[in-house]
């Protein structure tokens, strides 16, 4: 009995790219919960239970009616999210019959369903898709074309099932920016001590703390991904405070691009690091995982392979390039190779001690 191996890989693709993968998954969860609907009206109307086979059947004709959206994705793909479906349904049943709280099916919203799954490499899929092309490694998709992909680790043996995952920095703050502003302007207009602005502040401390804790719960469900899936997690023992420190400077020694830092600033805060890593501290010594902080100081500037360190090797944000040996690639991954072996040198320093 062959072991089957699960390897992740950071994509590469173009803004056209990113675009046709992002309304990829809102058709898959549009799928989803039009299938969704079909099952509840059925048995809400005639009492009928639809099954997988019956709705994996009426894909043809969903494709049909709609060529350049549902059509356009891979029929296998479609019905790996029908399967999905159909999973939820049946530990819906398992839960009813064990007299547990049987947690009904729900629909998917944007931002809760972040998986596309093509269930067989050569079908509407191809790993390696131009193995000649040049040294990078490409994973076709259809409907959106080869995808560059950042192999950091060969794959042992064959490639049997290929998923791609949607995740961005959710920004929290960001997205409530526009109702907090008003908020505070409201605030500022009412007079103080009166029953107006208690209730104003009030407002706005709600939607801090609705902020929080979306923050919180975005935190430990990453930090849980984590610890469940790696027994050793090396980060950047960042100086966040530092990092966070405003540019404004004094009187007599103005600072320098103030707005630009203050945006960053909230940028930073938003993303919420220092929350993330402690609570990414506690769940890894719950969970039994090992957790190693590194220095940062050169971690962006270092080449991965051949170690030459120079601020001209950062050609840009996301692009690294080394002046030295001529190595390129994503600078966050070249700086995560250089974070992981650090962290490793410090392991065996530990252990030697």
């Amino acid at each position: 009995m062959g072991v089957r191996r699960s390897y992740k890989y950071l994509l590469r693709p173009t803004s056209k790219q990113a675009t046709a993968l992002a309304q990829c998954l809102e058709d898959h969860r549009q799928l989803y919960n039009a299938a969704l609907e079909h099952r509840r009206t059925a048995y809400a109307q005639a009492g009928a239970s639809i099954r997988y086979g019956e709705q994996s059947a009426d894909l043809k004709h969903i494709r049909g009616d709609d060529p350049g959206g549902q059509g356009r994705w891979s029929f296998s793909s479609q019905q790996a999210t029908l399967r999905r479906l159909d999973k939820a349904f049946r530990a819906f049943f398992d839960r009813v019959k064990a007299g547990r709280t049987p947690g009904f099916p729900r629909f998917k919203g944007r931002g809760w369903f972040d998986t596309v799954e093509w269930p067989k490499d050569g079908d509407g899929c191809r790993w390696d898709s131009q193995p000649g092309h040049s040294a990078a490694t490409y994973v076709r998709l259809q409907g959106v074309g080869h995808v560059r992909v950042h192999q950091h680790r060969a794959v042992k043996g064959q490639v049997k099932t290929i998923a791609v995952r949607h995740l961005a920095n959710p920004r929290h703050l960001a997205a409530t920016a526009e109702r907090l502003a008003t908020a505070l302007r409201d605030l500022s207009r009412k007079k103080r001590g009166s029953k107006r602005r208690r209730k104003a502040v009030a407002r706005v401390a709600a939607l801090h703390g609705r902020v929080r804790r979306q923050r919180l719960d975005h935190a430990h469900n990453a930090a849980l991904a984590l610890v469940r899936d790696y027994d050793l997690i090396v980060h950047e023992d960042l100086p966040i405070t530092n990092m966070t420190r405003s540019a404004s400077g004094t009187i007599e020694a103005p600072g320098r691009n103030v707005a630009a830092k203050a945006g960053l600033n909230r940028s930073i805060l938003d993303a919420g690091w220092g929350v993330f890593l402690t609570i990414l501290a506690h769940k890894a010594e719950s969970a039994g995982r090992e957790l190693i902080a590194v220095n940062p100081a050169g971690t962006s500037r270092t080449c991965a392979r051949c170690g030459h360190c120079a601020k001209e090797n950062r050609v840009t944000q996301a692009e690294f390039a080394c002046t030295a040996c001529g190595h390129a690639a994503h600078a966050d991954v070249n700086a995560a190779v250089n974070i992981l072996r650090a962290g490793l040198a410090l392991r065996r320093a530990s252990e030697a001690a």
